[in-house]
């Protein structure tokens, strides 16, 4: 996830390390935290795998404090390209993972783009199966029955009918975004 949010930010533009720390904090925050003994050993086994550089800062003067500036090599282009086409690693994660990718889906191709899409609606759509059908088996288990459970089995199939509420959002979105690249893609214009 750290290594994707990186590459993801020198795709952009060229960066300080103080600043890649910050905004990987506020793209995974506000409740985790990614520390500097975290994130800069990974950004220096980023370097010596040849993904990121470390580059003189032009702007810097000799009174200046001593900032790293990093930037993409052709190598870490490739790896970003890969971590965004990964549909099939950390799937428990995936939502946070897929959230991260949002505002990069501009680097792919339209079409590597609805594929993406196409894919985290099926994980929505599995997901929402999922919990209805979870709700209505715990819903026929204790139909009729006396409650006797240590928990509220009302309570359960609540949540998991909330929860499947927001798959359903989230998958109504995605197709929001799903309509507007295959248009795009369809008038043959770059979608942006």
């Amino acid at each position: 996830m750290y290594e994707l949010i990186i590459l993801s930010l020198l795709m952009r533009l060229n960066r300080p390390g103080y600043q890649i720390a910050k905004i990987t904090n506020s793209k995974i925050g506000p409740w985790a935290k990614v520390s500097n003994g975290t994130l800069y050993p990974m950004m220096s086994k980023m370097a010596q795998a040849g993904l990121i550089e470390r580059v003189a800062d032009p702007d810097q003067t000799q009174d200046d404090r001593n900032h790293t500036i990093y930037t993409i090599t052709p190598a870490g282009r490739q790896r970003f390209h890969e971590l965004m086409m990964d549909t099939s690693s950390n799937l428990g994660d995936y939502q946070k993972i897929f959230r991260l990718k949002i505002p990069s889906l501009n680097y792919l191709a339209p079409r590597e783009r609805l594929y993406l899409l196409n894919h985290y609606l099926n994980y929505c759509q599995a997901s929402i199966l999922f919990l209805q059908t979870e709700a209505e088996t715990m819903a026929q288990k204790f139909r009729g029955k006396e409650d006797t459970s240590p928990y509220s089995p009302e309570l359960a199939i609540d949540l998991m009918q909330h929860q499947a509420r927001q798959w359903q959002a989230e998958y109504d979105w995605t197709m929001k975004l799903r309509a507007e690249v295959a248009a795009q893609l369809e008038a043959g214009t770059p979608a942006q």
